[in-house]
């Protein structure tokens, strides 16, 4: 059975992930699989450089030129999906050969990765802890974070696709809440 979680920037996903893994469950985190086929993957350098240009990766370190990628990614919409499109057909991949069963991805639905899950756990927390939280974690003023948030999709619509809800906005029992949809899991399959 495949698992996803989901949820929008903020929301505490890498925190139930945390509690997956200290429960013996490995999960793949397709932000960290896509930072590093990007840095690894030839066919995505490849393509990236022809999509982009020279400047994509920086030809004495071969690192990834973050700004002039930014500045593609952020000119138009379809510069956006431009790079989706070379980059997530290789996470899927990636995911699908890795042989684990859970995945994390603030993007479950956007990037159509759901499609390959079994299950699908929204984890969600009000907005103003959501936005409390990245800016505390990543030292960013609110509009930006209201920016990012702005890229995802709302999560009503998280809540209204997945499966099972978890709440995590620092009350509730995180545990219970995860024993809960870990139980119904084994029941259902």
């Amino acid at each position: 059975m495949k698992i996803g979680i989901a949820g929008g920037i903020g929301s505490g996903k890498s925190y139930i992930c945390r509690s997956l893994r200290q429960r013996g469950y490995e999960v793949y985190d397709c932000d960290a699989a896509a930072k590093r086929l990007i840095r690894t993957s030839p066919d995505i350098r490849r393509e990236l450089t022809a999509l982009i240009g020279p400047d994509t990766y920086d030809a004495e370190t071969g690192a990834l030129n973050k700004a002039a990628v930014a500045r593609f990614l952020l000119a138009s919409e379809s510069n956006a999906k431009a790079i989706d499109a070379i980059v997530h057909p290789a996470v899927f991949r990636d995911f699908q050969e890795s042989g684990l069963d859970w995945l994390e991805s603030a993007i479950m639905f956007e990037s159509g990765i759901n499609q390959l899950m079994d299950v699908v756990i929204a984890v969600v927390a009000p907005k103003e802890v959501r936005i409390q939280r990245v800016m505390d974690r990543d030292h960013i003023s609110r509009e930006e974070v209201l920016e990012w948030m702005s890229r995802q999709y709302p999560q009503r619509e998280v809540i209204q696709r997945a499966n099972f809800v978890l709440v995590n906005d620092g009350k509730a029992n995180i545990e219970h809440q995860l024993n809960k949809i870990i139980e119904q899991c084994n029941k259902q399959f």
